[in-house]
């Protein structure tokens, strides 16, 4: 569990997320095909065979969300509106606007924003149910102006969770269906006569979830391939052995793909880390699955200093990222790579995955070194403005002329030399 920077187990922990399986691979592409080809036909025939029930009502109405909030129990209630609040407060300050400006007289350039259209919403089934997780990726959309938000979930039997109901019906979902897996996100991105084909997809979902929608991407836009969770943990001498391990097992429990590491340079603390997760790892539920993932992609790093703590943070680029130091603010201006980072012995991840309102859908596996979290960015389009004056484009008409003809594109000279004045 003890390992040095250089150990053949941070190699692992790096790669867990590389491959996928082709057997997948060919089933996706398949189920794809299908739904391109067949439409409806197709969709209903494949959620018979994996939900097991007949799509005669495949729409979830809005009347049925409104139902599901106002049978929800008072105290989940009240929690999901909060965290709905923070959430909105917070990506509200992600806001583009409109700009332009004179470059010279009588010529303007700018940029136009424009918000998607419609977006879908992918919401995993099975025995976990995340609420949140459905207003994390539909509020930020809402807030972008996003005119409509179509929302899917596997129904196992027809019915899907209440809870998952109520909270599309605080996000604002405006249509449900009862479909799931690849044959879900196939159709959002193509469309059939019951699903409408949308501009982006967004939300986590098993392997065949995540290789469709890199499949698809192309066709619509999408919001990342998300893999299994995980936390990373700075700690100095500082920091409570009892905080770390609980922390860390609170992203263990979640499968047995995830990971969870603590970075210290106190060789005293990382024995007591250890101690700490063997003691709390048994008065836990999901005790089998949390030990297989702390066996398989948990560690305690011991480094020299909190520089090369650092350094390996920066390496592993974690989806959460802790900093339990005497300074967590002047830590974090050196960090580089993390899909969100949690200061303090007080801001456990918990925090940002049900309440405080930054997105809890963050990059996986390392690519925190180029993706961002889920946000109101993800729901716009850019486009540029272009005016210009007859006095500019004389200006500039030697040069248009120049580049066009070093790049043989004697259209694209002509284009701009027939508006050039007669000499």
């Amino acid at each position: 569990m003890i390992i040095k920077r250089n150990d053949e187990k941070l190699k692992i922990i790096l790669g867990r997320g590389e491959s996928f399986n082709e057997q997948y691979m060919d089933t996706v592409l398949s189920i794809i095909n299908r739904i391109r080809k067949e439409g409806d036909t197709a969709l209903f025939e494949l959620t018979k065979k994996f939900d097991r029930f007949d799509c005669e009502k495949v729409e979830i109405t809005r009347k049925e969300m409104e139902k599901a909030y106002k049978n929800l129990d008072p105290k989940l209630k009240k929690a999901l509106e909060k965290a709905k609040d923070n959430i909105v407060s917070f990506h509200e300050k992600q806001l583009e606007k409109t700009w332009i400006y004179e470059k010279s007289e009588g010529t303007f350039l700018g940029q136009k924003i424009t918000p998607l259209e419609r977006v879908g919403v992918y919401v995993p089934g099975g025995k976990a149910v995340y609420p949140t997780s459905v207003m994390m990726n539909t509020l930020p959309a809402k807030v972008a102006g996003v005119k409509e938000i179509i929302m899917t979930t596997p129904a196992t039997g027809g019915e899907v969770n209440p809870v998952v109901l109520a909270a599309a019906y605080i996000a604002g979902v405006d249509r449900g269906f009862k479909v799931g897996g690849a044959q879900a996100i196939a159709a959002l991105a193509y469309g059939t006569a019951t699903v409408p084909k949308v501009d982006k997809i967004v939300g986590p979902g098993n392997i065949y979830v995540a290789l469709a929608k890199k499949l698809v991407f192309g066709q619509v836009d999408i919001d990342m391939i998300a893999g299994p969770s995980e936390v990373l943990i700075i700690a100095d001498k500082s920091a409570k052995a009892k905080y770390i391990a609980a922390d860390m097992l609170s992203q263990a429990e979640h499968d047995e793909l995830a990971s969870a590491v603590a970075v210290t340079d106190n060789k005293k603390l990382a024995e007591k880390i250890k101690e700490e997760l063997e003691k709390q790892l048994e008065a836990l539920p999901k005790k089998d699955i949390a030990k297989k993932s702390l066996d398989n992609y948990g560690a305690v790093i011991l480094v020299k200093d909190m520089d090369e703590a650092c350094e390996v943070a920066n390496v592993i680029a974690p989806e959460h990222l802790e900093l339990y130091v005497e300074s967590p603010m002047e830590m974090m201006l050196k960090i580089r790579n993390a899909g969100a980072i949690f200061l303090g012995e007080n801001t456990p991840e918990a925090v940002g995955d049900y309440i405080a309102g930054p997105n809890h859908v963050l990059p996986t596996g390392g690519t925190a070194r180029f993706f961002s979290p889920l946000g109101v960015y993800d729901f716009i389009k850019r486009s540029s403005i272009l005016y210009y004056s007859k006095k500019q484009l004389e200006e500039d008409m030697e040069d248009i002329i120049t580049l066009a003809e070093h790049e043989e594109l004697i259209a694209h000279r002509n284009s701009a030399s027939v508006r050039q004045k007669k000499r």
